[in-house]
């Protein structure tokens, strides 16, 4: 064993070899897989990438199952601040399993979270597609810039605010997201507030609503509409590499040169 200190500041005992993983986390999932899938032997219900992903599932990133998840005897559990909840994370440790919780709320901090897991957390080198990711995402956007919201639910509305990856992702499109002040990460605006703001832009993902052509665009009568990937938008993995120039298509930014 050797103690590494995960993105919380956490000290996780983490084994010298790491043969058993389970993700907590879709974007994670996808990224182990990608990686070193061999290793990976649990994931949640909600992990939806790779397609086809053969493993056991122990239910969902709000209500993990303690017990499937310890049967399943993982050398380390993948988790994350934002999409877990720190009583689940505390309730695995004491059950005595190694949990090494992410912290990513920008690009850059996607790439640099992503290689200190696989080197501390899974015991492999950072992989080939990271490299590539951040080659694509490294060179700023220097085009007009535009202002958007960013709805992640609907009944009731709710919008992207602080310190989101989706916000930092749209940034660097050229899109300013207009809540990214607010004090809130995920606020509760009322549908007449969000259309009296007047974006240049209401961004539409897929999830975790999903937000389609006849669902959506019409609470916004006269704003412009992009109907987006929520996993190019918010997955923080293996989709980065396309990301950028992906997205950039979808809501009429110039792309990367």
């Amino acid at each position: 064993m050797s103690d590494s200190v995960d993105d919380t500041g956490t000290r996780v005992a983490v084994p010298r070899v790491v043969g058993r993983i389970v993700s907590l986390v879709p974007s994670l999932t996808e990224s182990v897989a990608a990686t070193v899938p061999g290793a990976l032997v649990g994931a949640t219900d909600w992990c939806s990438h790779p397609p086809g992903l053969d493993v056991t599932r122990v239910k969902g990133t709000k209500n993990p199952d303690l017990a499937a998840i310890t049967a399943l005897r993982p050398d380390v559990v993948l988790a994350n601040a934002e999409e877990n909840r720190a009583p689940d994370i505390a309730a695995m440790r004491a059950a005595g399993l190694a949990v090494w919780v992410t912290r990513i709320e920008t690009v850059d901090q996607a790439f640099t979270s992503l290689a200190r897991m696989f080197e501390l957390a899974c015991r492999v080198a950072p992989p080939g597609w990271l490299t590539r990711a951040g080659e694509a995402w490294r060179e700023p956007y220097r085009g007009p810039r535009r202002t958007a919201i960013v709805p992640v639910w609907r009944r009731p509305w709710m919008v992207a605010g602080r310190d989101t990856f989706t916000g930092d992702v749209l940034a660097r499109l050229g899109v300013d997201n207009l809540y990214a002040g607010h004090p809130e990460r995920y606020p509760k605006i009322p549908l007449a507030e969000l259309v009296e703001a007047r974006p240049d832009l209401v961004v539409l993902p897929d999830e975790p609503y999903a937000f389609s052509a006849g669902d959506g665009p019409e609470a916004f009568p006269g704003l412009p509409c992009a109907l987006v990937s929520g996993r190019l938008l918010t997955w923080y993995g293996p989709s980065l590499v396309t990301a950028r120039a992906e997205l950039a298509g979808q809501i009429g930014a110039r792309p990367p040169a």
